[in-house]
């Protein structure tokens, strides 16, 4: 069995503290096996507000997985872009910028989407693209295999499209091939769940809205991903819940459910 709590977009600096608080009382309810943080942790890179993120992310005593979003280089600090763009990063989330995680029934493997160079748009090298084929090529019969960047590789509509990340449609064609079931991001504050068309075999992209911050959008309340599979879910079909948390609350509800089967499954 997996359980699997993606958390997006929450911009420490700009948190609204009982958020954070149904968020962690929310986390111990569920008690997944992993939590994923997909990028756009603080507001802008500050030391501080990446300490406020690593004290909140040391509550949830559930294993970890973070990859930096555009947000998480310094914007004004020039200097620090240039030479350390994840010097704080690094201070609070460790070296590893690609962490990967693996279980009996669940490959995740995360993407540094970023660039120093970029303020907004995410790319993903062709390197990236070959490097994640083949470790979810490897994944065993009965594994998952989940991919977790920023910048979404897919969007709901036309004006969105630039916020795609650079390189998406090579990527997702080479990694549906290679088995990939589903891939997960943020970054617009938006969260859906959508097949994508024109592949090789069946892939979904799975987006998460802003977890905790007051940087909402379209009406969108704060909102996190459930991901099950295994015993917690029908036998050989993943379940996405998406979770909100109204301003009326604060508690996290639930609000969606998609559920599917991937083609792949041992």
């Amino acid at each position: 069995m997996s359980v699997l709590l993606q958390i997006s977009d929450t911009h420490f600096g700009t948190e609204q503290p009982p958020v954070v608080e149904a968020l962690a009382a929310f986390t111990a309810r569920q008690r997944p096996d992993v939590v994923v943080l997909s990028g756009d942790i603080t507001q802008r890179a500050r030391r501080a507000q990446f300490h406020a993120a690593r004290a909140f992310v040391e509550r949830l005593a559930t294993p970890v997985l973070a990859i930096p979003g555009n947000h998480d280089v310094p914007l004004f600090d020039v200097l620090a872009r240039f030479t350390r763009p994840y010097g704080h990063y690094r201070e609070a989330f460790g070296d590893e910028l690609e962490p990967v995680h693996a279980s009996a029934d669940l490959l995740m493997q995360c993407l540094n989407t970023t660039r120093w160079w970029r303020h907004t748009n995410g790319e993903i090298s062709a390197e990236q693209i070959e490097r994640v084929a083949a470790r979810v090529a490897g994944a065993a019969p009965g594994q998952l295999r989940v991919i977790v960047v920023h910048q979404p590789v897919s969007v709901p509509r036309a004006g969105e499209v630039h916020n795609l990340v650079r390189g998406h449609a090579a990527a997702v064609h080479r990694w549906a091939d290679a088995g990939a079931d589903l891939v997960m991001g943020g970054h617009i504050h938006l969260p859906y769940v959508m097949p994508l068309p024109g592949l090789p075999r069946r892939l979904w992209s799975v987006q998460a809205g802003t977890a905790v911050s007051h940087r909402v959008r379209d009406g969108q309340p704060n909102s996190v991903n459930v991901l099950r599979w295994g015993r917690d879910a029908p036998p050989g079909r993943c379940v996405v819940e998406q979770w909100d948390c109204p301003a009326a609350g604060p508690a996290f509800v639930r609000a969606a459910v998609t559920e599917f089967e991937p083609q792949r499954v041992g």
